[in-house]
């Protein structure tokens, strides 16, 4: 079966940041998508433990470990960035300054429900940060994951059974097999990866899907 690669993935979120937008990242494959944004347009990242103006990650060898994002990587500023204490960073997330945030997921409800902060298995370590705030405060919540679990299970389902991090937040799925739209008319297909039909995405997916390719 096809799929995107991670890059691919990356590259198609990237494609619909528009020109001006304060974007955070989140951790993990989200990060990514700052190595695929459009040169001609300028994108203002935020990450929630201070830093606004972050560039593409450094090349090997110029790693600055007391600049890093909130996933202990280490990022570049481009001219005009700065750092600031977090509480600050906090308010500019919950007080709706964020123009879209790019999550990663654990689950995703045809509603737009997020569950990606615990699986609820006992070993499990609890791992929210600021995803509660970026899910509710961005003014749009896109969602970046694998469309199956390593178990083959949908990622997309009816009702997320993991503890949930926001309700009727996500907007937009990016998965490797699909870019889905989210609104009250249901689940709506808008690309699908090349090679893979309509009708064997939806034998893969927990709800029902509209094809709107």
């Amino acid at each position: 079966m096809n799929k995107w690669t991670r890059d691919q993935m990356a590259v198609r979120v990237a494609k619909d940041i528009p020109d001006g937008a304060v974007v955070n990242l989140g951790i993990g494959l989200p990060t990514m998508v700052a190595n695929h944004l459009p040169r001609d347009r300028e994108v203002i990242l935020h990450s929630e433990n201070g830093v606004i103006g972050m560039g593409p990650a450094p090349a090997k060898g110029e790693e600055d470990y007391d600049l890093i994002n909130a996933g202990k990587q280490p990022v570049t500023l481009l001219p005009g960035g700065c750092y600031f204490h977090h509480a600050d960073s906090f308010a500019m997330m919950r007080g709706g300054h964020l123009d879209v945030c790019v999550l990663g997921a654990f689950q995703v409800s045809a509603g737009g429900d997020l569950a990606n902060w615990h699986t609820g298995a006992p070993d499990a370590i609890p791992a929210v940060g600021g995803a509660m705030d970026l899910a509710i405060g961005a003014k749009k919540t896109y969602v970046m994951m694998e469309h199956l679990t390593k178990s083959g299970e949908s990622k997309l389902v009816q009702a997320c059974t993991y503890p949930l991090t926001g309700i009727g937040c996500v907007s937009r799925i990016y998965t490797d097999l699909a870019v889905i739209d989210l609104d009250p008319a249901g689940a709506k297909v808008i690309e699908i990866v090349e090679g893979l039909t309509f009708n064997e995405l939806q034998k893969l997916t927990a709800v029902t899907l509209i094809n709107a390719c």
